[in-house]
């Protein structure tokens, strides 16, 4: 007898060797949530948990055939976006990605390392937000990636809300901002709508520092959307997933911690029940 096909998500990002963040940790969140995972490559690390030591992109016409041919072959139900590379690379995704206008896609800049490692200079913040932005249903930055990318739309501010309001003019639907990079005991990442915040997550702040956790958000987000969920209901759940998966994290090395994204069915907290308040700001 056949089985049913999951959503399939296609996850473009650099490769970590450690898995802890780009497409290896976007496959294990994928399929953590049912999902089938496929992966375009765009671009080779060379890092451990302490940090990135050289990066290699790879050429953007490797980057498109990827796509293309995953594409050619399975339906796609949501895209996820990582680490893009270049700025010929980013070119090369918004050109696939215009072919596919109906299907949802989750874009987490990534501009820096957790240790601080650059990944992206000045013209390729630029490409991102005149080529992706328009197509991304949402971007998850951190306060940090935020205030970097809205600096490119107007001077620069740290009202996040203002932020996310040039983020959503340049072209995208939603931004979840991240509030790990911002002080206090909780940890407050917050949706933003054309018309303003849709809600808000308020989190207990874990102790220590950890590598993925925008990655796995992003990417439970694209799961979420995949199997149906509408967007405020995709981010919601997805923020309990990851403050699981970071509760239930390791060290495995010498460096930052990794989220455990399997923590559904391999090792638990005694108590994994997070103490989130969650405040929805539209009525829903």
């Amino acid at each position: 007898m056949p089985h049913a096909i999951p959503p399939v998500v296609m996850s473009i990002a650099a490769s970590d060797p450690t898995c802890g963040a780009g497409l290896q940790a976007d496959l294990l969140t994928l399929a953590a949530h049912g999902c089938q995972p496929v992966t375009v490559v765009t671009a080779l690390t060379v890092q451990d948990t302490v940090g990135v030591e050289d990066m290699l992109p790879l050429d953007a016409e490797w980057v498109a055939a990827q796509a293309r041919a995953l594409l050619e072959d399975m339906p796609v139900a949501a895209f996820k976006l990582g680490l893009l590379g270049s700025v010929e690379a980013i070119a090369a995704v918004a050109e696939v990605l215009s072919d596919y206008p109906d299907t949802p896609v989750v874009f987490d800049p990534v501009l820096a390392s957790g240790r601080g490692d650059a990944f992206a200079d000045e013209d390729a913040v630029d490409a991102m937000i005149e080529l992706i932005l328009p197509l991304a249903d949402i971007l998850t930055p951190n306060s940090l990636e935020a205030r970097r990318l809205a600096q490119e739309l107007g001077p620069a501010t740290a009202d996040l809300s203002e932020c996310a309001r040039r983020l959503i003019d340049a072209g995208s639907r939603y931004v979840l901002v991240t509030g790990t990079h911002e002080p206090g005991s909780c940890v407050v990442n917050t949706l933003y709508g054309s018309h303003g915040p849709v809600q808000s997550c308020r989190w207990e702040r874990l102790a220590g520092s950890f590598h993925g956790s925008g990655c796995t958000l992003a990417s439970a987000i694209a799961a979420n959307l995949a199997w149906g969920q509408t967007m405020p209901d995709a981010v919601r759940t997805a923020q309990e997933y990851t403050w699981q998966s970071l509760a239930a994290g390791f060290r495995p090395g010498m460096g930052q911690y990794v989220p455990n994204r399997l923590w559904r069915s391999a090792f638990r907290p005694d108590d994994p029940t997070a103490e989130v308040d969650y405040v929805s700001l539209d009525g829903r």
